[in-house]
């Protein structure tokens, strides 16, 4: 058990929180705006297609009408400028947290629900526990370090849940029909219908895509250096996917940056930069005499 505790609240910098908070919080203005608006639009739709998802029959949860997908879009919004600020973090987040996810209820409760949002609200949920912090601020948080393993747990159990889930409602016939080859047909790029030509490519990532999903929990046992490659891997594959049949997940890619030392980063782009800008001055090989 106290290895298990150990690993749980293995403490981080409160500069990664500062930067991590930033980049969520960022996307929530860009989701909300930009990326996922249905739920904005669902305040016009005739509330006979309304179906109450769990937290709608646990709070008893009424259809969605125009004031209230308007409070709900522009005071997300402003919560999250406000926390991008940095002052009164549990405050604020709490406010993006709610709005935030009322807004994604609202959007789910006419239709699919998209998978890819569930490890974004356990973000959002964590991150106002853990208080001020700054980008320039070393110490280190063992609160702030659940709150990561928290996301990071959820962010895995999305890649491994999809696998099972693929076995469990599709059968095997995901990894062995034509699966991706339906998605290319349906919303595929021209780089994916010239993929179509090579059928055999198109089976054989099914099967990299369960495989990576599957061993997705290794990330939690291999080193920095192999952590670090993995989430670029995992960069990698969701850009590809996009290439082929134009699905992001965009608030996922977001969660992947829980497991890099984004403090590290920072500083050597700063060193960088500063470096850039004033420049050492080189030394002079002449030498000066006394007359």
């Amino acid at each position: 058990m106290s290895r298990l505790w150990s690993w749980l609240f293995a403490p981080v910098p409160l500069a990664r929180v500062a930067l991590f908070r930033r980049c969520v919080y960022a996307f929530v203005i860009v989701d909300i705006l930009l990326l996922h608006t249905s739920g904005y639009r669902h305040g016009w739709a005739d509330p006979v297609w309304y179906q109450p998802l769990y937290l709608g029959d646990v709070f008893r949860i009424p259809a969605a009408d125009v004031p209230q997908v308007e409070i709900l879009k522009w005071g997300t919004v402003v919560a999250a400028l406000l926390a991008l600020t940095g002052r009164l973090p549990r405050l604020t987040g709490a406010l993006v947290a709610v709005g935030w996810v009322w807004y994604q209820y609202v959007a789910f409760a006419y239709g699919k629900v998209d998978h890819d949002r569930g490890d974004f609200i356990v973000a959002l949920l964590v991150l106002p526990l853990i208080g001020m912090a700054a980008t320039g601020d070393r110490r280190r948080s063992e609160l702030a370090g659940f709150a990561f393993r928290a996301v990071q747990l959820a962010c895995i159990a999305t890649y491994f849940l999809s696998a099972w889930a693929k076995v469990r409602f599709g059968g095997w016939d995901w990894v062995n029909s034509a699966t991706i080859t339906r998605a290319v047909i349906r919303r595929g790029t021209f780089l994916g219908d010239w993929l179509l030509h090579i059928p055999w490519s198109l089976h054989a990532s099914q099967w990299v895509i369960f495989s990576l999903e599957m061993l997705s929990p290794l990330i939690f046992v291999v080193s920095e250096y192999w952590r670090r490659r993995m989430i670029a891997g995992w960069f990698a594959f969701h850009a590809a996917t996009y290439a082929v049949i134009t699905i992001a997940f965009w608030p996922h890619l977001i969660m992947l940056l829980a497991f890099l030392p984004l403090e590290q980063y920072r500083d050597s782009a700063v060193a960088r930069w500063r470096a850039w800008r004033d420049p050492e001055p080189k030394p002079s090989l002449r030498t000066s005499t006394s007359p």
